[in-house]
C-alpha cells in the first residue's frame, strides 16, 4: 500500500496538499522514527456523508449533551493527544514531523480539530485535513465514553452542512465501522476524490 518513501524530510505543507490531492498521506512506523512514507490504500475507508450511522444509545447521550463541542480551539493539543499511547493503540504513528506539517497546515486552514471538553478539559477529538470539498480524517482519541463518537457526528453535521463531498478515514476499523464507514476500492476513491475536488475549497468550520 506504500508508494515510495518521505525520507530526509524535504515535506513542505504545499506537497502535503498535492499528495492528499492524489491519493496519498504520509505516516511513520512510530512516533519515535524521524522517517515518512507515503501511503495509498488498495482498500479505501470512507463514510458516506448520508450514511452516518448513530446507534440509540449515542443518539440517547448526544441528546444530553454531555461535553462541550469546540472546533479548531486547540488543534495541537489534539494532535498531542492522539499521539499519545492508549490501552487500545499502545503505539502512534505521529511523530514530531508531522505535527509540525499539520500544525502548519492548520494556519494555513487545511487542517481542523473537532474537540470535546468536560469541565473544561479536554476529553476527546478528531483532526484532520480539508481541500476542496474533501475531508481526510486523520486521528481521533477519547478520555471519556463516547466522546470521540460525538466528535465525529458534529463533525459529520458541519460538513453536511458546508456542502462537503467526501469523508475520507484512509481505513476502517470496527470503531469506525459502528459508524457507518465503509471499504471501496482505490479506483472508486479516486473518483469520488476527484469529483470533491471540482468545488472551489468549502468553508470549515
Amino acid at each position: 500500500m506504500e508508494r515510495g518513501s518521505a525520507k530526509g524530510s524535504g515535506i513542505t505543507p504545499e506537497l502535503l496538499l498535492n499528495a492528499y490531492s492524489i491519493g496519498l498521506f504520509p505516516m511513520s512506523e512510530s512516533a519515535e522514527d524521524t522517517e515518512l512514507f507515503w501511503v495509498e490504500p488498495e482498500v479505501r475507508g470512507i463514510i458516506p456523508l448520508d450514511g452516518l450511522h448513530i446507534s440509540h444509545s449515542l443518539r440517547k447521550q448526544l441528546r444530553r449533551s454531555p461535553y462541550e463541542i469546540r472546533f479548531n480551539h486547540d488543534f495541537d493539543a489534539v494532535m498531542a493527544a492522539c499521539a499519545m499511547p492508549a490501552p487500545d493503540r499502545p503505539q502512534t504513528w505521529i511523530n514530531a514531523e508531522i505535527r509540525s506539517l499539520y500544525n502548519a497546515l492548520h494556519r494555513m486552514g487545511h487542517a481542523h480539530s473537532v474537540e470535546a471538553y468536560e469541565d473544561g478539559e479536554l476529553v476527546g477529538g478528531l483532526y484532520g485535513v480539508s481541500l476542496r470539498a474533501a475531508f481526510f480524517g486523520e486521528s481521533m482519541f477519547s478520555r471519556r465514553p463516547n466522546a470521540s463518537k460525538i466528535c465525529l457526528v458534529h463533525l459529520v453535521e458541519r460538513l453536511r452542512a458546508n456542502r462537503f463531498q467526501l469523508l475520507d478515514t484512509q481505513f476502517t476499523t470496527d470503531h469506525l465501522k459502528t459508524m457507518g464507514a465503509i471499504d471501496i476500492s482505490k479506483d472508486r476513491y479516486m473518483t469520488l476524490l476527484n469529483a470533491a475536488l471540482v468545488w472551489p475549497d468549502q468553508p470549515f468550520p
